[in-house]
């Protein structure tokens, strides 16, 4: 194993503070400063997975404070198109890279889309592959556009 993944959230109760949990879920038993000083001990890469807008300015200044300058890889990423059959909300582009800019430049930019898959409900294709699905030209061609504020 050469990475480890976070999905994080900003709890939903006070303290408001970026949390380890996938939603619905709006709490967890880990902060991402506890888990970030857990994984600072060992030599793996992570990948910060922002479930929320609101988690990614805090979990950013964390991500900076608890590791320093680090050789180890980091990603991060965040859902910011509707994918096919997307429920969820995607994160707002612009206001994600503008969250990130302060990352150091070899930080990997993951981005991806929503989804249709609902935990704990019958997820049709979840065992078979789905086709990739096919983005309009003006929409890749936005997401390029997006990525290259990051250089």
């Amino acid at each position: 194993m050469h990475m480890l993944e976070a999905d994080i959230i900003i709890r939903g109760r006070d303290p408001k503070e970026p949390v380890m949990a996938h939603p619905p879920d709006t709490d967890s038993d880990i902060t991402l400063k506890e888990w970030l000083e857990a994984v600072k001990a060992h030599d793996k890469g992570i990948k910060l997975d922002f479930k929320s807008l609101e988690a990614v300015s805090p979990s950013v200044a964390l991500l900076e404070a608890v590791m320093g300058e680090t050789s180890r890889p980091v990603w991060v990423n965040a859902d910011i198109l509707s994918g096919p059959g997307g429920q969820a909300t995607p994160l707002e582009p612009q206001a994600f890279l503008s969250a990130i800019r302060t990352l150091p430049t070899h930080t990997v930019l993951s981005l991806g889309w929503t989804t249709g898959w609902t935990a704990g409900t019958d997820n049709p294709g979840e065992e078979t592959s789905l086709p990739f699905p096919t983005w309009p030209l003006n929409k890749c061609l936005r997401t390029m556009s997006l990525l290259k504020l990051r250089s």
